[in-house]
């Protein structure tokens, strides 16, 4: 179900930067976007490419059953795996070190599911994108006049949309993974609930 989305920020640059979490100034992340960036690609094209490897591409911790713990773009990048928001952190450096501005995009599932709003300039405006990964029932897709994220909301559960895109990632999430010790299934428990 697609909602009405409120930016945090009107400056468009607050969507560009990098921080220590995405690292798009890191080399890995400069020489895979320009990788991913198809050759005389319009916008939605590189959109769209970036979107396909990180969902298809890097795998979802829970999906792999890995016992690793990433957060910041390059590592998610260089490991192969992350949970729902390190996978949105990669997609948001990815496309941020090619100039396109992307956020963060929330949902309670349970447990706060992390993915991405994304501005598309040559639409004046903007889309959330999902690169959880379409495992486990999981089922996201690309699309521009629609949308479909890997999970269809249940309202009667408690499950809402936080129709914030935020220019930086959670400061719950981030506290999470920062002090979150690898080990098996080390999520269980300790995921947060709301942005």
């Amino acid at each position: 179900m697609k909602i009405a989305l409120k930016i945090e920020s009107e400056r468009l640059e607050d969507y560009l930067a990098a921080d220590a979490i995405v690292d798009h100034d890191h080399p890995l992340i400069r020489v895979t976007a320009d990788g991913l960036s198809p050759t005389g690609g319009t916008e939605v094209d590189v959109i769209r490419s970036m979107f396909h490897f990180v969902r298809d591409e890097i795998a979802h911790t829970v999906d792999a059953a890995d016992s690793r713990v990433t957060l910041m773009a390059s590592e998610v990048l260089r490991e192969g795996v992350g949970l729902c928001y390190a996978k949105a952190h990669l997609l948001a450096a990815l496309l941020r070190s090619q100039g396109i501005p992307a956020g963060f995009c929330y949902q309670r599932i349970g447990v706060l599911h992390g993915l991405n709003g994304v501005y598309l300039a040559g639409l004046d405006r903007w889309i959330r994108l999902d690169p959880r990964g379409n495992k486990n029932g999981a089922d996201a897709h690309f699309l521009l006049e629609d949308e479909r994220l890997a999970w269809t909301l249940d309202p009667s559960k408690g499950e809402i949309d936080f129709p914030t895109v935020y220019s930086a990632p959670s400061s719950a999430v981030v506290e999470t993974l920062s002090s979150a010790k690898p080990g098996p299934a080390w999520y269980e428990g300790i995921l947060p609930h709301a942005p």
